[in-house]
């Protein structure tokens, strides 16, 4: 989700399904209005669902900037026929790591759950 359709999602109010982890973080003054003024905007939001949509979308954007980097292997050809070649940059890693803590979160959710 980008950044610009939180709005259009806050007004529609919908739920994902969330950690048993809470975060606590400090944040600096001027955020912490910014995130005052949202919530008087949007009042049936409380201010930790628009931190957790807010950062939903960031990592999104961030994710979408992470530099590619052409690898040597070749996995694909486009519809010119020309070589599509791997991604060598962070991505790979970064999704890697993201499907891996992602299911240690599931697997400890499930454990929870049937305990």
């Amino acid at each position: 989700m980008k950044i610009r359709d939180l709005t259009r999602e806050w007004e529609r109010s919908a739920k994902g399904r969330l950690t048993r982890t809470d975060y606590q973080v400090r944040l600096p003054l001027e955020d912490a209005a910014r995130l005052a003024a949202l919530q008087e905007m949007y009042p049936k939001r409380r201010v930790e669902d628009l931190i957790t949509d807010l950062l939903g979308a960031a990592l999104e954007e961030l994710e979408a900037s992470l530099p590619y980097r052409q690898g040597s292997e070749v996995i694909a050809e486009d519809e010119l026929g020309d070589p599509m070649y791997d991604d060598a940059g962070p991505t790979p890693r970064y999704l890697e790591l993201s499907r891996k803590h992602l299911q240690a979160m599931l697997d400890q959710d499930d454990a929870a759950k049937q305990s």
